[in-house]
This record gives C-alpha cells, structure tokens and sequence, in this order.
C-alpha cells in the first residue's frame, strides 16, 4: 500500500459532465467495528471487503501486538475481495503488557481502550500530535465508573492513555454523547464481557446516532442482540460473540465523494454496493442533494445520483451525517443561494477543526463563511477562485476539495498522502472517471 506521495496535487477542471460506476472501498466504520468484535469472538472469523487504509492498518496492528492472531490478505484484484481472517480469544486479551501506536484513528483510540479494559495488565495507547489534542476523557470516566484504571497521561483528558485493566465489573455506567457517539460504541462491544450484567446509559444530547445502529448492527451479526428502548439506556447481558464470515459495505462516506461529483458537474455517477436499507448512516447524504436539485435514483445494490442545471443552497442538520459536512461544503459553493449547516459542533473535535478550518478554506476559494456554533454558513462566490488548499493532514479535506476543481481552474491539493486514511486510491479512482483531472 506504500507510496510516493507529491507535496501537492493539481485538480484539472472537467471538459464534460462526469458519468460512469464505481465502488469505494469497504467502510472504515464496519471494518474496525467487524474487528474488535471479531477478536473477542469464540474462534475464527473472516472479514471480506475490508477497508486496506491507515486508519485500518493501526486497528489490526494494535490487535496483533495485544497477541491477537490476525492476517490480512489485500492481493486479489477488487477492493471487495480485501479479507482479514482474525482468531478471537473468547473475550480474553492475550497478552498483559502492550503499547500501541493509533497514528490519528479515533475509532481505533476509543475502541481499544474500551477493549484494553477486559485484559489482566497494562496498556498505554498514543498517536500523533493532532490525536494527543482528541478528547478521550468521557470514555475513561466511564470505564472507571466499571472499576477500571483509566487515566490521561498527560492528565488533559486525552490520549496518551494508560489502562491498569483486572477485568470489567458489571453494574451501571453513564456516558456523554454529545462529544462523539464512537465512546458509546467502544462500551457497547465490549459490554457482553463485563463479569455481570452491565447498564449503559447516555447523557446529553448523542451526535452521530446512525453509528450507535451501525455497532449494534456489527454485534447482531456476531451473535449479541442488544435491545434498543428509548435509546438512552442500553442493558447488555453476558455473552460471547460468535465468530462469523462478515461482508464489509463499501464506505458511505467515501461514496458521498463522488455523489458530489456528479452534482457539481451536472454529471451521472452510479455507486455500486450502496443501497436505501445500507447500514451506514451517511448513505442519506443523498437526500440533502436532493434537496439541491439532483435526480437520486435507488436501484438493487447501487445507488445512482444524477445532477442539475443549477445547484440551490439549502439550511440542513447534519448531525447524523457529520463526515458529509465537508462534501456539502464543496458542493455549496457552486449553489445558488447560501447553504446553511447545523448540529455538529462536534466537527471541532474530529481529525481537524472541521468548522474553522473548513471555512479558512473556503474563503480562499472566494466564499463568503459565516461560523456558527454548531455549523457554519456559506454564500457561494459568482464564480470559485483557485488556491493551493490546506488538508490539515485530514484525508475528508483533501477528498473535498478536490471535487472543488472539477469546475475550478488552479486549485492544488496539499498533503495528498492523507487520503491513505480512509481511501489510499482516491486520486487514482477519480483519474479513472476523468482522465487528465489529476496531474498524478
């Protein structure tokens, strides 16, 4: 996976509308969350279409130096052939000492250390500068309040993080969800081996809910059914995964790219893999471009999105779909009209500051940014001005603003080699569907 990466990309505009199938790669959300479940499962499980990226790679390295037995075979030609067979210990953590390096994958920090929990010993997990600034501190009060030594080395409520783990107490816990839904996720997983049975309840208001569906969807499929009532309390009796052979879906969020693409340039893009029912929350992307004008059609195992003449600019809460923001961004400054983005306050705390950093951006493409709170709101500019384009080593931002110069003469990508985050053949994928768009 390895590779050459330039300091900066140029994006080319389109000569014609963009029109052809593709087929991201498989879900970073469902391949991590397929993992952890997966090691904690009575015997061997084997995971298809999995995503081959940064943020994967950490997640099955941290697994393999906790002395789990995991193999990943990335060699066939299609991303849907990618397959990770991984032996589960029945809830047990191998070995009692571990340091783990998690590079800025927050699904991985967050689901680890829950999973650091279950062992008998010490764990220290860190990353990159940017993850040592990621708030973890609501997750290990959480584990705390389960009897576990959850601590902020740097006594910052973020990583790096020490776990002193004898096991996992049953009773009631509490977790905040307004800051990421991933600490309720981390609980959830592991919550079947807890030595009773465990109570999770939420406090505050929980972003990213579709995530907290999509967990409980991976569980389901390895055998543990959790009840949801209001979905502010979630009771999970003991139990033991099951191991399974898993399909990964391609990565929703990844697909929103080039559902994008076709809207800006009044092009037809189909998305293979995607359907209505997918489990992945940021399918409903689509239906915020539908309310700018496009044609969205679902078919049987694809979704297709086709663009209009005229874009308009839309006032929408993306709380649900929060990893989209950055893609409605892009797409509004080719509407007519000021597009206006709630609910996710939250942005502030992901790979980068996705609200201030985003509209720094922005500007330099000519439009006129208003931040807000919980979102922000931009008025397009007549017509976009290129710029060299910051990424903030946040992969979403370099997919994003790529799309911007589809229609927009000098715009450069910096620090393309983020992308390997989530999507390492992004650039190569929309070469593919444009050739000559990007100056590889």
């Amino acid at each position: 996976m390895p590779r050459s990466w330039p300091a900066s990309l140029s994006i080319l505009p389109v000569k014609s509308p963009l029109h052809g199938e593709i087929r991201p790669p498989g879900s970073k959300s469902l391949t991590n969350r397929a993992l952890i479940c997966a090691a904690l499962a009575r015997g061997e499980s084997v995971l298809t279409g999995a995503l081959e990226s940064e943020d994967t790679a950490v997640m099955l390295d941290s697994l393999i130096k906790l002395g789990f037995t995991a193999q990943a075979d990335f060699s066939r030609e299609g991303q849907a052939a990618n397959t990770i067979r991984i032996n589960g210990q029945a809830g047990r953590i191998p070995l009692p000492l571990a340091e783990l390096f998690i590079a800025n994958s927050g699904t991985s920090v967050r689901f680890l250390t829950a999973l650091a929990a279950l062992g008998q010993g010490t764990y220290v997990l860190d990353g990159t500068s940017r993850m040592r600034e990621r708030p973890i501190q609501d997750l290990l009060i959480s584990l705390q309040g389960l009897g576990v030594s959850a601590r902020s080395l740097a006594n910052n409520g973020c990583p790096p993080v020490e776990i002193v783990a004898r096991g996992l107490k049953g009773g009631t816990t509490s977790v905040k969800g307004d800051v990421s839904s991933q600490f309720l996720s981390a609980l959830l997983m592991v919550a079947p081996y807890a030595a009773s049975p465990l109570t999770i309840k939420v406090t505050g208001n929980l972003v990213s809910r579709p995530y907290i569906e999509l967990t409980l969807a991976v569980m389901r499929a390895f055998g543990i059914n959790v009840p949801i009532d209001d979905g502010r309390s979630f009771v999970i009796q003991p139990a033991c995964y099951a191991p399974c052979h898993y399909e990964i879906e391609p990565d929703a969020s990844a697909a929103s790219y080039w559902f994008a693409a076709a809207a800006i340039t009044g092009g037809e893009l189909t998305v293979r893999g995607l359907h209505r029912d997918s489990l992945q929350g940021d399918v409903r992307f689509v239906e915020v471009l539908r309310q700018m004008g496009c044609a969205v059609e679902y078919l049987p195992g694809a979704i297709r999105v086709r663009g209009p003449q005229q874009l308009r600019g839309v006032d929408v809460d993306m709380n649900e779909i929060s990893d989209t923001v950055q893609t409605l961004s892009v797409v509004a400054l080719f509407a007519n009209g000021p597009t206006r983005v709630r609910g996710v306050a939250h942005n502030r705390h992901k790979e980068t500051d996705r609200i201030g950093n985003l509209a720094i951006e922005l500007r330099k493409l000519g439009a006129r940014v208003t931040e807000h709170d919980d979102g922000l709101t931009i008025d397009p500019p007549e017509v976009p001005t290129g710029a060299a384009l910051e990424t903030y080593n946040d992969h979403r931002m370099a997919m994003s603003f790529a799309l911007a110069g589809l229609r927009t003469a000098d715009v450069h990508i910096l620090n393309p080699s983020c992308v390997e985050k989530t999507y390492p053949v992004f650039f190569e994928d929309l070469a593919q569907l444009s050739p000559g768009c990007v100056l590889l």
